[in-house]
C-alpha cells in the first residue's frame, strides 16, 4: 500500500486530483494536507471524505517543524505538491505571501522528503505542479515547450519559477526523484470565483459587470481541470524521473472572445435574450506586467504517455456552467465566506 501526500487538496485543482487518486487507487493511502485559506474548501471533496483510504490533515507547508513531523510519522512514499498562492492580482498587492508559500513551503517539503527518503530513493517520487506563466509572455506565434527559457513577469510567476528551480536543484544535488509539470489555465467545477471564468459566471448570474482588462485581446490556453487531474495521474505513475511535462488544453482563446462565448452560453442556460449578458462587459484598466499570450505545446505528454484533452473548450465550458448553475449553494457559500465554517462543522 502506497502512502501519498497531496498538498493543497482542498483547492480547485487539488480537490480533483485527490478525488482521482482516492477513487482510482483504493489500495493507496491518500493524505490531503491543506491550510484551508480562502481558496481551500473541504466542500470541494465532501463526496470522498468518508472513504477508507482518505485522511485530511489541516496544516501549513510554511511550518517546517510540522512538515518534518508529518513525514516522520507517516513515511510518505510519494508527494503531489499543488499547494500554492496562485492569483496574479493578489501577488501584485502582497508578493511576500507568495514567496513564503510557493518558495519556502516547497523548500520545506523538499527537505522533509530528502531526509525521509535519504536511505532509499527507490519507488519514491516528488511531483511538483507548476504553471506556464514561468515562461513569460509569447508573441503572436510560437508555443511554450519544456525547454523554453524561464522569463517570469509577475511576483506569482517568479515565485513558481523559483520553486521549480529548487526542485530541479534537489534532483541534481541530492538525487531526489522528481517530476515537474507546467500547465495552462485551468477551468471547471469547484473553481474559486476570483479567476476569470467562475467570476464571470457568478457576475452574469447576478447581473454584475464583467471587468475585462485592457482591450481584451490577451490570449490564454485553457485546460479542463478533470483532464488535468487525469494527466497528473499519468505523469505520477508513468513519467520519467527528472523530466518536465507541459500540460495544455490545445484551446487558445482571446479573453474577449472567451467572455462572449461564455455570455452566449449563459444566455441560453438562463433563458435570456441573445446579447443580454454581453451588455455587462466593461473594459477596465490593465493590470501591471500583464503577459500578452500563453500557449503550451503538449506534444511530449501526448507522445510519451498518450494523454490528450477529452473535451473541446466549448464542451468543457458548458460542463462548467452546468455545474455552477446546479451548485448555487456552493457558490453562495464561497462568495459569502460561509465555506470556512465547513471545517469547524466537520472536524471540530
Amino acid at each position: 500500500m502506497k502512502k501519498i501526500l497531496i498538498t493543497g487538496g482542498a483547492g480547485f485543482i487539488g480537490s480533483h486530483v485527490v478525488r482521482q487518486f482516492v477513487n482510482k487507487y483504493p489500495n493507496y493511502e491518500i493524505y490531503n494536507l491543506d491550510a484551508l485559506t480562502y481558496a481551500g474548501n473541504l466542500e470541494n471533496i465532501s463526496d470522498i471524505e468518508s472513504a477508507s483510504n482518505y485522511t485530511f490533515i489541516k496544516g501549513d507547508i510554511v511550518d517546517a517543524d510540522f512538515i518534518n513531523e508529518l513525514f516522520e510519522k507517516h513515511q510518505f512514499e510519494g508527494v503531489l505538491h499543488l499547494a500554492a498562492e496562485s492569483h496574479v492580482d493578489r501577488s501584485i498587492t502582497d508578493p511576500l505571501s507568495f514567496v513564503k508559500t510557493n518558495v519556502i513551503g516547497t523548500m520545506n517539503l523538499l527537505n522533509a522528503a530528502k531526509e525521509t527518503w535519504k536511505d532509499n530513493f527507490e519507488g519514491k517520487r516528488f511531483y511538483h505542479i507548476s504553471t506556464d506563466e514561468v515562461y513569460g509572455s509569447l508573441g503572436a506565434t510560437g508555443l511554450f515547450t519544456e525547454t523554453t527559457s524561464y522569463d517570469p513577469n509577475s511576483p506569482y510567476s517568479a515565485s513558481k519559477a523559483s520553486s521549480d528551480h529548487f526542485v530541479r536543484a534537489y534532483g541534481e544535488t541530492y538525487g531526489l526523484p522528481y517530476v515537474i509539470t507546467n500547465c495552462s489555465n485551468n477551468y471547471g467545477p469547484n473553481h474559486f470565483p476570483e479567476k476569470l471564468i467562475p467570476l464571470f459566471i457568478n457576475n452574469i448570474i447576478n447581473n454584475k459587470p464583467l471587468p475585462v482588462y485592457g482591450d481584451g485581446k490577451y490570449t490564454r490556453d485553457w485546460l479542463f481541470v478533470v483532464d488535468h487531474a487525469i494527466a497528473i495521474d499519468l505523469v505520477f505513475h508513468d513519467g520519467k524521473n527528472h523530466e518536465t511535462y507541459n500540460i495544455g488544453g490545445f484551446n487558445e482563446w482571446q479573453n474577449i472572445d472567451l467572455v462572449k462565448l461564455l455570455c452566449h452560453q449563459m444566455n441560453s442556460k438562463l433563458g435570456r435574450a441573445e446579447g443580454e449578458s454581453e451588455k455587462l462587459i466593461t473594459y477596465v484598466k490593465d493590470r501591471p506586467g500583464h503577459d500578452l499570450r500563453y500557449a503550451i505545446d503538449a506534444s511530449k505528454i501526448n507522445k510519451e504517455l498518450g494523454w490528450k484533452p477529452s473535451v473541446t473548450f466549448e464542451q468543457g465550458l458548458e460542463k462548467t456552467i452546468d455545474w455552477f448553475l446546479s451548485n448555487e449553494e456552493w457558490l453562495k457559500n464561497v462568495t459569502s465566506g460561509e465555506y470556512a465554517n465547513y471545517y469547524e462543522k466537520q472536524y471540530k
